[in-house]
Order: C-alpha cells, then structure tokens, then sequence
C-alpha cells in the first residue's frame, strides 16, 4: 500500500482548499458504530409493552450493548451501507392480582443476534429470555412475545430504513452543501461574465449526466449465472424444488408451491413468490420470482436446466434474469445476496440435507 502522498496521481485524491468531495464523486466511508448505538439506544429502551392488560406489566429497559461493526459508503450520491450488529436489550416486568397488588416481579433480555444489511428485507431473530421460569414468569415472557416482538420489530425496521438513506452521514453531506469550510485564503477575484457562464452551463451539463446516470442505475437490472453439480438423477432434482414438502424440509421455513403451468408459489416464508411458466419434468424450471422487498411491479426470470450428464449425476444451470440492483429501501445489494441465497440457502441446503454432494 503506498504511503499518502505517493503513487499515481491518476488514483489520488487531492484535497481541495475547501474540504469539499465535489458531486460526492470520491468514495467516502462514515463509520456508524456509534450513532447505530445512540440511535438504537433511543428506539428500543424504556418501551412500555403491556401497561395493565391482564394485570400485567412490561417495559424494557436501557439498552445493555449493540455490538459488531456498521458503516456508509458514499459514491457520487450512491448510499451504501454495510452494517453486522447484534442488541441486547434487558426487560422487566411484574404481574398483580386484581386488588392491584404485585404477585411476582421478574427480569429477562431480548437478545437480537444478527441485524445486518444483507438481510435488510427480512426482520432479524428475536430470543426472549426470563429469569425466572415459574409460571408467572412464564406468562410475562410469554407476554412480551407476544405484544412486544412486533413493537421490537418496528423499531428495528426504522434502523434500516434509516440506514438506507446515509445515517449519519446524509446529515454530514447536508451540512458540506450549506456550511462549505474557509480556505483561509483572500476570496479570488469574480471571473469575467463570459468564463462564468461558460463555466454555469458546464455545470448545468455535468448536473444532467449526473442525474441521468443515477436514474439509470436505479433502473438497472443484472443477472445472475450458476452451475452446480449434484450426485442424484434429474427427476430427484426436479422433484425437490418443485415440491412444497421438500422446500420446507431444507430451507426450513413455510413453502406452498403449485405444480402446474401458471401456478404460484411461495417460498421462505412468504419472501419470495411466483408463478410457474414453463415446466419439464426432469429438464426445466421456467418461473417468475418476486422478493417482498422490491419495488411494486418488478418481476426476474429464473430458468433452471436440469442436465443428467451420466446416470446419478445432475447438473442444474441456472440463469435468474431482470434483478433489480436495489430494494425499495435503496439497499444495493441486491443481487449480491439473492446469488448468496441460491449458492447458500438452496443449492448447499440441497446438499446437505438429501446427500446429494459429489
């Protein structure tokens, strides 16, 4: 790595008198550790979850830690965050009798493991623990399962939108637009009419491609390319991802698939949905998907070729077209983590659970 100051110039970023990353063309990172903390802190802590109902009582307190790592990067006005965190947020509770007097008052701890952008467009694990295993403490554990998980949730989601949109850093580059940093030099003189409005329309076209490359990004599509080899016949291939039983035994999670032509589907709980356009059995899967997190009316393509190259060996090309780059929250890692799902979540989970790796 060379030293600062050194190497070609061609990849250096010189600083300009006046602080400014024009256009926000330069790659800028913030770390968001600790405002992810401040702004967790204030979301989750001190919620009150039951306040009399069933004579219960719940709150959780003060939140105990987050802890991992979370950024932003910004590029020429592209956000895109980077966070891995877990929350631990203490609760209490207490329950009365209908004379209004306490019966028992327990602890516990709402444990989020793993918030992170790459599962931007689903809602994190919750694990709700009381210290207190009796069955009162039993009932207010229950109770904030219950009332608080979806409370909890909410919050959680207003992280990651906001998030989506810089954190912290939208305000900064907010403040660089209105509050630009003094040279500390004497003002140049005013340019001659001529150069200012030579220099004017410059801008206004610069401005324009601009605008038009950021539409065009935020309207682009990829696709995705896989091939993997299974050790079983194409049929039994054919069979596991076309079978609902079989979805839930591997992804564990909920799956409604329908058989035919023109049928839908749904998928990782309700995550992903489609419809069946073409099928062969033993050879192809022609689908529309759709993930719940992409924008209204977008639809991709996933072709599946199922090839028994020799008895007992199969394998699957698959080709998944018209991926958006962003989600509805402007999260562009889309298509980084749906190629994860189908190398992670499907193709490996296929392995793992029926045998079939060679």
């Amino acid at each position: 790595m060379a030293k600062y100051g050194e190497g070609d110039k061609r990849w250096i970023v010189e600083d300009r008198p006046d602080g400014a990353n024009v256009h926000n063309w330069h790659w800028a990172e913030t770390n968001c550790l600790e405002w992810s903390r401040n702004f967790l802190t204030n979301l989750l802590s001190n919620l009150t979850i039951l306040d009399g109902e069933g004579n219960l009582f719940v709150k959780t307190k003060k939140v105990d830690k987050v802890d991992g790592e979370a950024y932003v990067n910004i590029r020429k006005g592209k956000i895109i965050p980077g966070y891995e965190i877990s929350v631990s947020i203490p609760w209490e509770g207490e329950a009365k009798d209908a004379d209004g007097k306490s019966l028992l008052k327990v602890e516990g701890v709402v444990d989020i493991p793993y918030i992170a952008d790459e599962n931007a467009d689903e809602d994190p694990e919750l694990r709700v623990s009381v210290k207190d295993e009796g069955p009162v403490g039993k009932r207010l554990k229950e109770a904030i399962v219950a009332k608080g998980k979806p409370l909890i949730l909410e919050k959680v989601r207003v992280y990651v939108q906001s998030m989506s949109k810089g954190g912290p850093a939208k305000d900064e580059l907010e403040n660089k637009k209105l509050v630009p940093k003094s040279s500390g030099t004497t003002a140049a003189p005013a340019p001659a009419p001529v150069a200012a409005k030579k220099e004017s329309v410059a801008a206004k076209q610069e401005s324009a491609a601009e605008k038009k490359e950021v539409k065009k990004s935020k309207k682009g599509f990829k696709t995705i390319s896989l091939t993997e080899k299974f050790s079983c016949r194409a049929r039994d291939m054919f069979e596991i991802l076309m079978d609902e039983n079989r979805w839930k035994g591997f992804t564990s999670s909920n799956a409604k698939i329908n058989k035919e032509v023109g049928g839908e589907f749904s998928i990782f709980d309700g995550s992903v949905t489609g419809t069946n356009l073409e099928l062969q059995e033993g050879k192809l899967i022609v689908q529309k998907w759709r993930f719940g997190s992409w924008p209204d009316g977008i639809h991709s393509t996933v072709r599946l070729t199922l090839d028994e190259t020799e008895p007992g060996v199969t394998v699957v090309k698959l080709t998944h077209t018209d991926i958006p780059e962003e989600d509805r929250y402007g999260n562009a890692t889309v298509v980084e983590n749906t190629e994860r799902g189908w190398r992670d979540l499907i193709f490996h989970k296929i392995r793992a659970v029926f045998g079939f790796g060679l």
